[in-house]
């Protein structure tokens, strides 16, 4: 019975070690993302707003 304890504990640690990597891979690529975005120019298009007066 501690055997089969032991492996359910296991497989619950290596699961919550395998999303914890999961998410950290995610926030490490979001931040590469953004870092790419901060090397390049404003690529907004730039707006005149012309408003004729009466």
């Amino acid at each position: 019975m501690k055997i089969v304890a032991l492996i359910i504990v296991l497989l619950l640690g290596l699961g919550v070690t395998v999303k914890k990597s999961c998410d950290d891979k995610k926030e490490i690529s979001f931040q590469n993302e953004l870092n790419q975005y901060k090397s390049q120019p404003n690529m907004l298009p730039v707006v005149e707003v012309v408003h004729y007066r009466s």
